[in-house]
């Protein structure tokens, strides 16, 4: 497979599951710079992509491709690589449909946030191999793609979809992705989609200790995307009451135990990260989803690290209370646990 040989990267076919936020800025720029580029996505955005391409802005500027697009993976065939970008709700969807894109070698990189469903997977000690069920019921994803196959991926950038077809790049794209193997090893179809960012211009580096960046980029996101979600504000919006600012410490304080608990190298610093609060305009993504009526990642980013803490004896009342309002929100909502 081109890329995958060591002989060059040539034109990598790559398949993005999921042409969302993060995943249309992708698919836009590598198609742009010559790949062979696929989309899976649905609905408008869909139907947007096959009549008039993809349009993704950034800083003023549109970058115009147009990649294949279909809502049927079977008929884009077999793939060098595939991007998952889809948010944690649509993961049993991907298990269940993912077959027809993959070769005996194909890598698969998740990119996702919040706790990815392969945390375990590769990790050592006592937890080595743990399932998380409810991010990949029954398995579904371990047993499709299985280890061989799965790359990790966090995403920093801030990014939205302002209309069907139009992705919208809102902050940070300096900061770029970062790719890691569930068991710290580098692997060659790794490297083959690394080597595709860059030719595209998307920052990218691989990590050996991709999951100290995962709770970094978690913490992170705890420290204000609770309170936007309860109050439907920007970061900025939730630190103009002195309490809620002293909630976000709190928030910041119980993540830094719990990443402590489960022995990574990573804290948040938590004035630093209320001075960047205090400046984001953006909303969050899970806010983003309430107010556009689509399923919330509420297990991704809340439930699972409160299962985790719990394991542990980490207590972190200050999330449990605020998770507790946000899902009784989602469920009225219908967004969430139906």
């Amino acid at each position: 497979m081109p890329g995958l040989n060591g002989e060059g990267i040539g034109v990598l076919r790559i398949c993005v599951f999921g042409a969302g936020a993060i995943g249309g800025y992708m698919a836009g720029l590598l198609a742009k710079s010559g790949a062979d580029v696929s989309v899976v996505v649905r609905g408008a955005h869909l139907r947007a992509i096959q009549a008039e391409g993809l349009k993704v802005e950034i800083d003023g500027g549109i970058v115009h491709s147009h990649p294949r697009a279909s809502d049927d993976p079977a008929s884009l065939g077999v793939q060098d690589a595939v991007l998952v970008t889809v948010k944690a709700p649509s993961l049993p969807s991907v298990a269940a449909t993912i077959a027809p894109l993959l070769g005996p070698d194909t890598p698969v990189a998740f990119i996702n946030n919040g706790i990815p469903w392969w945390y375990f997977m590769g990790h050592g000690g006592a937890m080595d191999g743990t399932h998380l069920p409810l991010l990949d019921p029954g398995a579904g994803l371990w047993n499709a793609v299985g280890p061989h196959r799965t790359v990790g991926g966090i995403f920093w950038p801030a990014s939205s979809v302002p209309a069907p077809g139009h992705v919208r790049m809102v902050s940070g794209a300096a900061r770029g992705t970062v790719l890691g193997a569930p068991d710290g090893v580098t692997l060659p179809g790794m490297e083959a989609i690394a080597a595709a960012f860059t030719q595209a211009g998307l920052p990218v580096s691989i990590s050996p200790t991709l999951r100290d960046l995962i709770w970094e980029k978690l913490a992170f996101n705890l420290s204000a995307g609770p309170m936007c979600v309860l109050t439907t504000t920007p970061v900025k919006d939730t630190h103009t009451e002195p309490a809620l600012v002293e909630t976000s410490r709190r928030l910041m304080a119980e993540a830094n135990a719990l990443i402590a608990a489960m022995g990574r190298k990573t804290s948040i610093d938590p004035e630093r990260t209320i001075g960047i609060n205090t400046h984001l305009g953006h909303r969050p993504s899970i806010l983003q989803d309430l107010l556009a009526g689509r399923p919330m990642e509420i297990d991704a980013l809340y439930s699972v690290p409160l299962d985790l803490a719990r394991r542990l004896n980490v207590p972190m009342p200050t999330l449990e209370m605020l998770v507790g309002l946000i899902k009784v929100r989602a469920r009225a909502a219908g967004l969430y646990g139906l």
